[in-house]
């Protein structure tokens, strides 16, 4: 019976070198992965630096970008104001316009009876004028045939 004891113990010394054996190469293993993983986290982090770098360049640009819109838009505000003075000027002006030429319209239209006269006047004294012209060449015809 003893001799099972020996071979118990060296199914165990064997199980238990299989077992270290195997432990070994899955501690190798891990640490090849763990090598990589630091590498990788490694190249992550530049990668990081560079974005973070780039990103407030970016931004220190937006912002120099955004003042000088900020400048122009305050220089364009005048010229918007100065348009909108000569809108209202035009404005008056049109407004003055309008007024001058309802004024006259309705001097015109007040006046309208007299100038209406002075036209037919003006027509008799034309036709008054063509008759006397008329005879006056009439006669003066009438002296040079007599002649």
């Amino acid at each position: 019976m003893e001799w099972i004891i020996y071979v118990s113990v060296a199914i165990i010394a064997v199980s238990f070198a299989f077992l270290v054996y195997y432990l070994i190469r899955t501690l190798v293993a891990m640490k090849a992965t763990m090598i990589s993983l630091s590498n990788t986290v490694e190249s992550l982090e530049k990668q990081v630096d560079s974005v973070t770098k780039e990103s407030k360049e970016l931004i220190h640009k937006t912002n120099i970008l955004a003042d000088d819109m900020q400048r122009k838009s305050d220089a364009l505000n005048s010229v918007f104001h100065a348009a909108k003075d000569l809108g209202d000027s035009f404005q008056r002006i049109n407004l003055s316009v309008k007024k001058v030429s309802e004024s006259v319209s309705r001097r015109a239209d007040e006046q309208s009876d007299q100038i209406a006269q002075a036209v037919k006047w003006g027509n008799v004294a034309l036709q008054f004028w063509e008759k006397w012209r008329a005879k006056k060449s009439q006669m003066d015809n009438e002296k040079q045939e007599e002649k």
